[in-house]
């Protein structure tokens, strides 16, 4: 029924736009339309919609409102239902079921007057039903052809559940550890996050081909949170950003232009303002920068009531002053806040709001749904049997391990305490309140998972050793925040008749994410309590972390004998971890972020300033420097840090040719690499960079590109690395992007710290 009502339309709209010609696109400060797809047919069929259109209903689609969910469910909140039966809304947010959302969409198909479908969106972050590490954990693999098979799983589970929108990636830079999102991304590291926001665009949406949308496997992607969401002063969630407009070009914005440029479909605006202007409110943001100087072609939708917050940030007397800001800036759909529907209509006819903006937003939020086929077929994501056979598999459960595996980070690893292998024959004491979790171990932001169905490290560790000489006890010890002297006692009792203890401890899943800000990020006192009973015992104790930030582990990493940081790892968390502690699986992870030594160190990043008055590492005491009194400068873990069972060499570095012109030119830089140990395993390669001398600043040093390579026990591999001069290119004194000359150095290393392999070239 719905399929043909919509059919209807269109031909009724065919014969209109034929009649009357095409709506023009004109120009406003909403921009001139131009066609994300590029295609012809896709915008004429835009246009004839848009010519049947009143004005409320357009107005009707740059709306989107929340569903509330109830056990048996969906229902809609009173202001919701009447808007939906009118078809004023154009997204909806939070639905789920095949069930629930083809009820919703019957509605809006069938018993409306134009009949247009409706996008659904869902936070599909790590996984949707199959739950993958944190996008924090999985950065750290390093391992981009992963990330986006992830990605493609996640779209494929929630495409057959009936999702066809998700809000990811987020491709904020993160360099605050207080802060709790920093888990939905991928680091402190423009570069990095660049590569990373690509392959998970990619993952989403199947490819840069637009084509790809139509797929029922895909997901329409988001880039967030535009911009610089994670650079809020004090970690404090939805805070001021201020930055100078370099260092939001150079640092923060290139994971956003990556994005686009990886063909991502949407953008949402970041709740915080930028220098004084709230980016939901920023055309310069999002007219000038998004649209003008990158060329994107879809549209924008405000993060959550981000609209009707533009009256509490002082920018706005009223919701309707807000709706008039957000709209003339370049947001194209509010999200849950309700703005644009109650108040634009009055705006237009005011003169505030021009229609043309109007119609340039609607054109491009229907050209999405064209796209995605719902005007083909309204419920062609819809079917019960194919949700079923798409979600959980044996093959995306063993994706799901092996990103649990490679996301896991060795930090310490004294007198190789790990691994327990099968064949030792040690007994092993399994302690702590996150050894046999499951509920904590998806993080935040955990789709539809069911936490109850997440693998425990106590379940993967003992179907690890069954049958095997390896012999577990197991006490808990204490919970996340509490213990008693019984629960200590009977873990050092457990710990006193094994050979080596392995300790699981870290954060709720709850203390990060969105609003979970944390200004003591060390392990909660009881648990430390615990570690230092264990310790006592004599016998080694391994660290296992689970996280969704880097903590303070000075304590720890003074007092433990190894330390694997194994972020929240989802699904097959308890399997992967157990791979790694039993050997089966080498640990290969790198830090994305740099650990502090203690939070007074926050913000804290590797690819920081010299200043005038640099610290001496070898000497860091002496005065008048950008030192500290009470602690190094220096992190803990450095960026790009990881250890692993075997060890690794990087000699011989060299570059082609000692200079590079500013334009069209490049040097091929080689390094020798080697795997020293006994143990088969994989190395993050890392290429650095730093310019001495420049119209700005420049940082001490920059990553320019990286390789994972797996070599087997002592083998030896080249590694090779073409540096164009336009990868040293950088926003200078007169904003303009370009490769300035002066002298450069590069190294070919193992992390941000390791200084070896050091070359001098020059740009001239």
């Amino acid at each position: 029924m719905g399929k043909y009502i919509t059919s209807i339309v269109y031909a009724v709209a065919v014969i209109l736009l034929a009649a009357c010609g095409s709506p023009s696109s004109g120009t406003s400060g909403n921009g001139k339309w131009q066609s994300f797809s590029g295609d012809k047919r896709i915008e004429q069929r835009v246009d004839s919609v848009l010519k049947l259109m009143t004005l409320e209903e357009k107005i009707g689609q740059m709306t989107q409102f929340s569903a509330n969910w109830s056990i048996t469910g969906p229902v809609m909140s009173d202001d919701f239902q009447p808007y939906l039966e009118k078809g004023l809304i154009g997204s909806i947010f939070n639905a789920t079921s095949v069930e629930g959302i083809r009820r919703m969409q019957q509605i809006a198909v069938e018993e409306t007057r134009l009949g247009i479908p409706i996008l659904f969106g869902q936070d599909v972050i790590h996984g949707y039903k199959t739950i993958f590490p944190i996008p924090l954990a999985e950065a750290c693999s390093w391992d981009l052809e992963m990330m986006q098979r992830t990605a493609e799983i996640a779209a494929i589970e929630a495409a057959s559940d009936g999702i066809n929108w998700t809000f990811a990636p987020m491709v904020d830079i993160g360099r605050d550890a207080r802060w709790g999102r920093v888990m939905e991304g991928a680091g402190e590291d423009p570069y990095l996050g660049s590569k990373v926001a690509e392959a998970r665009v990619l993952g989403f949406q199947g490819g840069r081909d637009v084509n790809s949308l139509r797929e029922l496997t895909t997901l329409l992607a988001t880039g967030k949170h535009l911009a610089a969401y994670g650079a809020a002063e004090s970690g404090r969630d939805y805070n001021t950003a201020e930055l100078s407009e370099h260092t939001l070009r150079n640092v923060y914005l290139p994971p956003y232009r990556a994005a686009h440029e990886a063909g991502v479909g949407t953008f949402m605006a970041s709740f915080n303002e930028i220098n004084g202007v709230p980016a939901t409110a920023d055309q310069w943001l999002m007219t000038e920068v998004l649209r003008n100087e990158w060329g994107f072609k879809g549209f924008v939708v405000s993060d959550y009531t981000g609209v009707n917050e533009l009256v509490p940030h002082g920018v706005a007397k009223d919701e309707k002053h807000a709706a008039e800001l957000a709209v003339n800036a370049g947001i194209d759909m509010d999200m849950t806040g309700a703005t644009f529907i109650k108040h634009l209509t009055e705006s237009v006819k005011e003169g505030k709001v021009s229609e043309k903006s109007i119609d340039t937003a609607v054109r491009r939020i229907l050209e999405m749904k064209f796209l995605l086929g719902l005007f083909d077929d309204p419920y062609r994501y819809l079917d019960e049997e194919r949700a079923k056979q798409n979600t959980m598999t044996p093959e995306f459960m063993k994706t799901a391990r092996k990103a649990v595996s490679s996301s896991v980070v060795l930090l310490k690893n004294d007198n190789q305490v790990l691994p327990v292998t099968k064949e030792s024959g040690k007994t092993v004491a399994l302690i702590g309140p996150l050894m046999n979790d499951s509920i904590n171990l998806n993080g935040e932001w955990a789709g539809l998972g069911d936490r109850n169905k997440s693998v425990p490290i106590l379940k993967g560790l003992t179907e690890k050793y069954e049958g095997s000489t390896v012999r577990l006890i197991y006490a808990e010890g204490a919970s996340i925040t509490e213990t008693t002297p019984a629960k200590i006692a009977e873990a050092v009792a457990a710990a006193r008749r094994a050979d080596i203890v392995v300790a699981a401890m870290g954060e709720d899943f709850n203390w990060s994410g969105e609003a979970a800000v944390r200004t003591d990020i060390r392990l909660p006192e009881p648990q430390r309590e615990l570690l230092r009973a264990l310790k006592e015992t004599g016998k080694p104790v391994v660290l296992v972390t689970l996280s969704g930030r880097p903590l303070d582990l000075s304590w720890e990493d003074e007092t433990m004998d190894a330390i694997l940081q194994a972020w929240f790892p989802g699904t097959q968390g308890g399997y992967g971890i157990a791979d790694v502690i039993a050997g089966d699986y080498n640990p290969s992870g790198r830090l994305v972020m740099s650990f502090p030594r203690n939070v007074g160190q926050i913000p804290i990043y590797y690819n920081q300033k010299n200043t005038g008055r640099p610290v001496d590492l070898n000497n860091e005491s002496v005065d008048y420097k950008s030192n500290y009194l009470d602690t190094s400068i220096t992190p803990l873990y450095p960026f790009g840090y990881g250890l692993s069972y075997t060890t690794f060499e990087i000699s011989n570095a060299q570059i082609d040719k000692k200079t590079l012109k500013t334009e069209d030119d490049k040097i091929t830089v080689t390094a020798n690499v080697r795997n020293a140990g006994e143990v088969d395993g994989e190395i993050v390669v890392q290429l650095y960079t730093r310019q001495l001398v420049a119209s700005v600043t420049r940082p001490v040093k920059e990553l320019k590109g990286f390789q994972k390579v797996a070599l087997q026990a002592g083998k030896s591999k080249q590694v090779t690395f073409e540096l164009a001069s336009g990868d040293l290119a950088f926003y200078g004194i007169d904003m303009q992007k370009k490769t300035e000359p002066g002298n450069m150095k590069l190294w070919v290393a193992q992390h941000a710290a390791d200084n070896s392999n050091e070359i001098d070239f020059w740009i001239e």
